[in-house]
């Protein structure tokens, strides 16, 4: 089999490091150009000591140019510096955008998030999401040339409750999301709040109230689960880890759905799923337990007292969450099985 060639843009951050990092046990691509800006002319090693096989890399300058004649560019980029390199990136070159770019289908949900000019849509990265009709994202990735990767909280939050909205188990109003996510999430520019000696020993909120970037992505992803328009309340927090999010998601279910119907949808939704894992009853996922792979744990029960589900995730926000599902994505668009290298356990203790 032909090796592909991918160049990684943004390198020198949380998310490009984490790409090169499975791309190092990736059998059927090879590395091609690293870049970044502002560390352009650093080597790779200075930026990331741990990963010593590419330690005598030099970061590069991102540009179309440098980018050019590779079979895939993955783009870890700020939100809103994609669009532009992303133009100049022509012919069939397979182009994955970590960023949030591309990801949403509707003009004034970026507008009202973002602060760039809007640069439409590209089909959407979640290959596991299910979609009103039965049908799952995964279709639309085969062969395509453009990709747009979620977003972490969404990836967590989306997988959690679409299987209840594509049975018509749930309603769509009233939907509650309080997530927990590491350090990490929020790159790898240094900010006074993220110093350890903040995070250590403590929780705090941010993004109340509907500010969040990532809410108006989880809408899109569940109203296309569910065939109508879904709202939520979302609230995300900052927790003393490095790594990982846990998602707790509740909604109001339809009047008479029972345990065993939430349970049986859930199931159905991910039967040979090969990265995404719903727990034996009883069971509750645990940010720890999915640590640097690829894979999403599950839990659901329904509150009959409150005539509501609770569906709890738990992904490493920079495998699953970014990183993982870019070369996830990558693997279908190029026809490789879908789970090459990729790590399907996380690593414990």
């Amino acid at each position: 089999m032909r090796m592909v060639t991918a160049a990684v843009a943004g390198a020198s951050g949380y998310a490009g490091g984490e790409i090169l990092r499975l791309l190092l046990q990736h059998p059927s691509i090879e590395i091609g150009a690293v870049t970044a800006d502002s560390q352009s002319g650093k080597h790779l090693g200075d930026v990331h000591t741990h990963l010593t096989p590419l330690a005598g890399r030099r970061l590069a300058r991102t540009s179309p140019a440098t980018l050019a004649g590779h079979d895939v560019v993955f783009l870890a980029l700020p939100h809103g510096a994609s669009a532009a390199l992303a133009a100049g990136l022509v012919g069939d070159t397979l182009v994955i955008d970590c960023g949030a770019d591309f990801r949403l289908s509707n003009e004034s949900d970026w507008t009202t998030f973002y602060d760039t000019p809007y640069a439409g849509s590209w089909p959407y990265g979640l290959p596991e999401l299910l979609r009103a009709g039965g049908t799952k994202q995964r279709d639309a990735l085969a062969g395509a040339l453009r990709v747009a990767v979620p977003g972490c909280y969404p990836t967590a939050v989306s997988l959690a409750l679409a299987p209840g909205f594509a049975a018509g188990l749930l309603q769509p109003e009233d939907v509650v999301v309080v997530a927990a996510s590491g350090t990490s999430g929020a790159g790898k520019s240094a900010k006074a709040h993220l110093l350890g000696a903040e995070v250590m020993g403590s929780m705090s909120p941010y993004g109340v109230g509907g500010g969040h970037r990532h809410t108006p992505e989880m809408s899109q992803n569940l109203t296309a689960a569910g065939g109508s328009p879904v709202s939520l309340s979302f609230t995300p927090t900052l927790a003393p880890m490095s790594r990982g999010i846990l998602a707790t998601c509740t909604a109001k279910t339809v009047p008479g759905a029972t345990a065993v119907e939430v349970r049986a949808a859930w199931t159905a939704a991910y039967e040979g799923e090969p990265f995404v894992h719903l727990l034996e009853e009883g069971s509750w996922p645990r940010t720890g337990d999915v640590y640097g792979s690829n894979a999403v744990h599950l839990q659901v029960v329904l509150d009959g007292r409150a005539g509501r589900i609770v569906a709890v995730a738990a992904i490493d926000n920079l495998t699953k969450g970014t990183a993982g599902a870019a070369i996830q994505c990558a693997n279908i668009a190029l026809g490789l099985p879908e789970t090459t290298g990729l790590p399907l356990v996380g690593v414990a203790p």
